[in-house]
């Protein structure tokens, strides 16, 4: 009968019923109500060490985005024009090579501008700044100098026996000369880093960076260069090499060719030193129609030429660590300036010190127009 009819399952279980069997659904103990607890627990304590294991990471991915930012916001303008220019993007190229075909050229049209150079006596100098009230002692304590120019050392400065007076009427003269010049690459840095910060730049800003590459000798338009050249050189330490340079202002070479740190030149304009070993016969002193030219030709000198690279890469890094530029420090790095070497660099310090030249470093020259005010 069983052959004949087709069963299927009820009809099974049916039948067993009847027959007095007793029939029950096996239970599934994976999913038993009993281990129900032991896998919510279990599944629990792993998101909690999931958790704990990626909180520290998204930290240092924090971190690590925030860096990553910074130097896309600070090195990406550079970077791009690498990038185009097919060249690394490594350190290895910066500050290298110099262009000196227009090197000094604002420095030559500075003697080119009539001037009324007319030489005071040393007299009229210290009565105009009596007149005035220009004294160092006001200068420590204030830190402001009044914008007094003068073109021309006076002659009688040789004659001044008294050493401080001597000291204090020179520096008096080239202190507003220095500071002239630093507020005027101040002013050039300022631009720079604005030309920097800028997607586009307009056609006037494009011709500045040009004559500014040309103005540093930096080959290749590189902006990385031009950032490390631009900058100012410490007045403590210009005061303290003009100093030596010139026997605080008395040298032949101060008094009749305005050269106050004793560059050298093979050709052009100069003067011939006394003694001078006749196989140098075109060695000179740099010449110049006034102190100023003088001193701008100092700081480019020290903001170009390869014997200073290193000075120049200290600087940088004393920005780069936003720190006061530390004319001791800096001094060390211009042993190649003369050649006793590092004895120079000593005497330099020396000259810093026990005159207290560093009170001269945070000064401010008195502005004379809208854009010096800005920067002071």
């Amino acid at each position: 009968m069983l052959k004949k009819k087709k069963l299927n399952i009820s009809k099974i279980k049916k039948i067993l019923i009847e027959k007095g069997f007793t029939i029950k659904k096996k239970n599934n103990y994976i999913f038993s109500n009993d281990l129900k607890s032991f896998y919510y627990t279990t599944i629990s304590s792993f998101v909690l060490i999931l958790i704990f294991f990626l909180i520290p990471l998204s930290v240092n991915i924090k971190e690590d985005i925030k860096v990553s930012k910074s130097t896309i916001d600070n090195n990406s303008s550079i970077n791009f024009q690498k990038v185009l220019e097919g060249k690394s993007i490594t350190k290895d190229n910066i500050d290298e090579g110099l262009d000196v075909k227009n090197l000094f050229q604002d420095i030559f049209s500075l003697d080119e501008v009539p001037t009324d150079t007319v030489r005071l006596s040393a007299e009229t100098i210290n009565q105009l700044f009596r007149d005035t009230n220009y004294s160092l002692d006001i200068v420590r304590k204030t830190k402001i100098v009044k914008p007094i120019r003068l073109s021309l050392l006076p002659a009688e400065i040789r004659q001044i026996e008294n050493t401080k007076k001597k000291k204090n009427l020179f520096i008096k003269i080239i202190l507003p000369l220095i500071l002239e010049e630093n507020n005027r690459i101040k002013l050039d840095r300022k631009k720079l880093f604005t030309i920097l910060n800028k997607n586009m730049n307009s056609d006037a800003e494009k011709k500045w960076l040009k004559s500014k590459f040309q103005q540093y000798g930096v080959i290749n338009n590189d902006l990385s260069t031009l950032k490390i050249r631009m900058d100012i050189v410490p007045v403590s330490l210009a005061i303290a090499q003009a100093a030596k340079e010139t026997g605080w202002g008395t040298s032949r070479f101060a008094i009749e060719g305005n050269a106050l740190f004793g560059q050298w030149t093979w050709s052009g304009e100069g003067i011939k030193p006394a003694g001078v070993d006749p196989e140098d016969s075109n060695h000179k002193v740099m010449k110049f129609k006034v102190l100023k030219a003088s001193v701008r030709a100092y700081q480019r000198n020290l903001n170009t030429h390869g014997s200073y690279k290193q000075f120049r890469s200290v600087r940088a890094n004393m920005r780069d660590d936003d720190e006061d530029l530390d004319s001791l420090l800096l001094a060390e790095y211009l042993d190649k300036y003369a050649a006793t070497g590092k004895e120079y660099t000593k005497i330099i310090k020396q000259i810093i010190k026990q005159n207290d030249l560093q009170d001269f470093d945070k000064v401010k020259l008195l502005p004379s127009s809208l854009k010096l005010k800005n920067i002071i």
